[in-house]
């Protein structure tokens, strides 16, 4: 028996002893909706959005940022320590404001607590390790405040790992191998998304557990340095996680006009070079989808006038796959609060069976989480 073989195995156990043991305290599960689990968004401004959403779980970013003045004068952005743990207590203060409506998720077993009372947990996730700044200590900080998901890097490199979008094959760092021993010592989710090729792969050769990617595109799609190659999406797979598609159009599809279509061509590449256990769902824009977009009835060339000059600046310095023009950065009709009605539809009509379709909007997040977090 592999590795991953006992991770289904073990979870399973674990996600049926959660439902008997309050089987007498739940609806049939033959009357409750299909589970949505989200592998990416943020905390919303008006709280009647996650019931509207239909979520039963998902990943909350809840990182800031803070400018750095840098030695030449110019500002970098940066998730610093103490930005992310001023936003890491709000975040906490603010769903327990609305007990009634959110679980502040410590395991994934709160997946199925959290859906028995009708309201959504909520796992924490900082995206990129730069906030861990000072020494694990406050990595243990952020823990003990309800951290449980850390992203290795945000785009570039970071004293732990390559970002993406530098150029060089810079992976994994002594301080990077130090912190991946810890994440797995205190038992948070390691998220890949935004990482490069050598992180991702000495990352995946090093773990003793379940890694994943919260958020990304398949490269071989889209050939751009923030999709991943399909032997990273392998080796997730192989190492027991799953990676989460999300709806950044412009990684999804190179065609001028993005269809909900694109999105369900990365899901099932990713079933067929992967296995569906591996294929989950993410958003990495809000509840109710890109804002500025909405504001603007869905029109994408206003969201591409804030983005523009950020890609272009990308192609110049040679990153892979922006030397290419985009014109769009959502797919409308999917760029709502209640897209993840519109996907599982979307899977039934591309011929994904029942028993796949409940593991890519749910299914397969929840049984990592409890297999990573309990």
């Amino acid at each position: 028996m592999d590795r991953r073989q006992f991770l289904k195995i073990t979870s399973a156990a674990v996600a049926l002893g959660t439902m008997s043991s309050c089987a007498n305290n739940q609806p049939k599960l033959s009357d409750r909706k299909r589970l949505y689990v989200d592998g990416l968004s943020f905390i919303p401004t008006d709280h009647q959005d996650v019931k509207a959403s239909g979520l039963d779980a998902y990943i909350a970013d809840i990182s800031s940022i803070e400018e750095v003045k840098q030695p030449d004068g110019s500002i970098n952005y940066k998730r610093t320590y103490q930005a992310c743990l001023k936003s890491l207590k709000a975040a906490k203060a603010e769903l327990s404001n609305h007990p009634d409506k959110y679980l502040i998720a410590l395991r994934g077993s709160d997946i199925e607590k959290a859906r028995i009372d009708s309201r959504c947990a909520v796992f924490f996730q900082i995206q990129g390790a730069d906030c861990v700044e000072g020494g694990f200590d406050q990595l243990d900080h952020f823990y003990d405040l309800g951290l449980r998901a850390l992203q290795l890097t945000h785009h570039y490199n970071n004293d732990y790992a390559g970002g993406a979008l530098n150029l060089g094959n810079r992976g994994l760092t002594v301080k990077g191998h130090q912190l991946l021993e810890r994440l797995e010592q205190k038992r948070m989710l390691i998220d890949l998304s935004h990482s490069n090729v050598v992180t991702a792969e000495q990352t995946l050769l090093h773990a003793k557990g379940p890694i994943v990617q919260t958020h990304g595109a398949a490269r071989a799609i889209v050939n751009n340095a923030r999709c991943s190659p399909d032997h990273i999406i392998k080796g997730i797979a192989d190492s027991g996680g799953v990676f989460g598609v999300f709806m950044m159009s412009w990684w999804l599809t190179n065609e001028s006009v993005p269809r909900s279509e694109h999105l369900i061509d990365h899901l099932r590449h990713i079933k067929n070079i992967a296995g569906v256990d591996a294929v989950a769902i993410a958003n990495d824009y809000p509840l109710r989808g890109q804002n500025s977009i909405l504001a603007a009835g869905n029109n994408n060339q206003v969201a591409m006038a804030g983005y523009g000059g950020w890609w272009q600046q990308m192609g110049q310095r040679g990153v892979l796959g922006f030397d290419r023009e985009v014109n769009h950065i959502v797919i409308p009709e999917l760029n709502h609060i209640k897209r993840m009605r519109s996907i599982e539809y979307l899977l039934k009509k591309s011929g994904f069976t029942t028993l796949e379709i409940d593991k890519v909007m749910g299914k397969n997040w929840q049984r990592v989480l409890i297999d990573v977090l309990g």
